[in-house]
């Protein structure tokens, strides 16, 4: 199938697959190493595999341009945040052959990275995109890589703690402009995204019902949802319904324009009443622990906010000191019915006892 000759200092063998000639240097004067080689392509070649100096010729550039055309004809949001990724990664793995970025050589980027103060979810956010480099490459046909290299990812401790009392939420209310004033209630009793409710546009508002819908497409995981907006909402959106401008199809705007940045506004009204680390997400995560102090089902609430996956969820359902007191509270008169039973002869003998034991032990 194939053969080797010399080719000045060094051997080089030839082989072929489909009909195609592959030349290879074996970078050894050894005759033995480049029978060994030759054999090594050709039992490739019987599994029907590339052989690997195709593979050696992969560099990690044409990888990052790979995992950027998958962004762009997937139209991905986050196409922005990606191309950032690729940077650091270029300047660490730019015009080196895919074959030699092993586990090791992953590790060694990672260090720098932390040594330069990065934190831990931004260097993973760059781990990740390597992964899914690789995995592309790996799902070409023919596949551009013989392997993927394991990637070890670090511990992140980016659990999210902000959120805001009602009668917070009720301050914060009267220290933002009037133009504001509608954006935050929503996202306070909702529980959406920002760039959710900011591209709200008249279309998804059924003022007669009394729901705000998101079409599919128009969300994070790009699956539609419906809110069906409780009184005091209702009655805002009408109130927004009735001054409406014609010219606007958004339902919060300032003068006819889309809203975008208003950070200026909301860290000055942050600062007033108390709250200057108070972040615009915390409205969602407000919005989705109320929901579950109302009683309504983990599973609808989820429907409502957005979220697809329980464990993002159950970072958001933040357990405040006034739950923690609301459970002590539940315990005692949990106690107190114990005793009373125990006193009005509810409980068996031999629970009585055990009882009375355990009271004549304790303090």
């Amino acid at each position: 199938m194939g053969c080797i000759y010399r080719r000045g200092k060094n051997y080089s063998i030839k082989y072929y697959k489909n009909g195609k000639p592959y030349v290879e240097s074996t970078k050894s004067d050894k005759l033995e190493v480049a029978k060994r080689l030759l054999k090594k392509r050709e039992g490739e070649i019987a599994q029907g595999k590339l052989p690997g100096v195709v593979y050696d010729r992969i560099q990690f550039d044409e990888l990052t341009e790979d995992y950027l055309v998958d962004y762009r004809i997937n139209g991905k949001r986050t196409i922005e945040k990606a191309e950032r990724c690729v940077r650091y990664l270029l300047d660490e793995f730019g015009g080196m052959k895919a074959v030699d970025i092993t586990t090791a050589r992953i590790k060694s980027y990672v260090e720098k990275r932390m040594e330069s103060g990065i934190s831990n979810a931004s260097i993973n956010r760059e781990l990740s995109a390597i992964k899914r480099m690789f995995n592309l490459a790996a799902q070409c046909t023919p596949s551009k890589v013989a392997h993927v290299p394991y990637v070890p990812m670090l511990k992140e401790n980016n659990v999210r703690k902000g959120f805001i009392e009602h009668g917070d939420f009720l301050a914060l209310i009267e220290a933002l402009p009037s133009y504001l004033k509608p954006v935050i209630t929503f996202a306070y009793f909702s529980g959406w995204r920002r760039s959710e409710i900011l591209g709200l546009q008249w279309k998804n508002i059924n003022i007669r019902e009394g729901t705000a819908r998101l079409e599919p497409g128009e969300t994070k995981n790009n699956e539609g949802r419906i809110l069906y907006m409780e009184d005091a909402l209702w009655a805002l959106m009408k109130g927004l319904h009735g001054k409406r401008r014609l010219d606007c199809p958004f339902v919060f705007h300032y003068k006819g324009k889309r809203l975008s940045d208003f950070r200026g506004s909301w860290k000055k009204a942050c600062q007033s009443i108390g709250f200057p680390g108070l972040l615009f997400h915390d409205l969602r995560r407000s919005g989705v622990r109320n929901m579950i102090r109302a009683g309504i089902p983990e599973r609808v609430a989820m429907t409502i906010s957005g979220h697809k996956t329980r464990s993002v969820f159950d970072r958001y359902n933040i357990v405040s000191q006034e739950d923690l007191k609301e459970a002590a509270r539940k315990r005692q008169l949990f106690s107190e019915e114990q005793a009373r039973q125990l006193q009005n002869g509810y409980i068996r003998p031999k629970t009585q006892k055990k009882v009375a034991t355990l009271k004549a032990a304790t303090p």
